[in-house]
C-alpha cells in the first residue's frame, strides 16, 4: 500500500514539475487538452523515471562519480528526451529547452526524494 501512495505522489510531483517546465522555460511546450493526456504523460515520467533511470545510473554510474554529479543532468535529459519520443503531448524544441527542463524536473525530484526520506 505504501508503494502505490509514493507512485501517486511522484505522479503528482512530476506533474507539477512538467507544468512547472512547460510555463517557465520557452520550447518546453505540453498539449494539455485533456487533463486525462497531462496525467498520462506524468505517470509516463515517473515510470520512466522509476524503471529506466536506475538502470542507466547503474551503467553510467562510473562516469557520474568522474564528473562529481553532473552527468546527472545528461541522464535527466536523456528521460525528457525519451518522454518526447514516447509522447506526442510533449515537444521540446532546443537544447536549452531541454536542459532547463531537466534541471526544473530534476530538482522537483530531488525535492521529492527529500521530503519522502524525512
Amino acid at each position: 500500500m505504501r508503494l502505490i501512495a509514493r507512485l501517486i505522489v511522484a505522479v503528482i510531483a512530476n506533474g507539477v514539475a512538467l507544468f512547472v517546465a512547460s510555463r517557465f522555460v520557452p520550447g518546453f511546450t505540453i498539449t494539455m487538452e485533456p487533463l486525462e493526456s497531462f496525467a498520462m504523460l506524468a505517470a509516463i515520467l515517473t515510470a520512466l523515471n522509476v524503471l529506466v533511470k536506475p538502470v542507466l545510473k547503474l551503467l553510467l554510474g562510473p562516469i557520474i562519480v568522474l564528473t562529481l554529479g553532473l552527468a546527472l543532468l545528461a541522464l535527466n535529459a536523456t528521460v525528457l528526451k525519451l518522454l518526447d519520443f514516447l509522447s506526442e503531448d510533449l515537444t521540446i524544441q532546443t537544447i536549452t529547452a531541454l536542459f532547463l527542463a531537466s534541471l526544473i524536473v530534476g530538482a522537483t525530484n530531488t525535492i521529492f526524494h527529500l521530503a519522502r526520506k524525512s
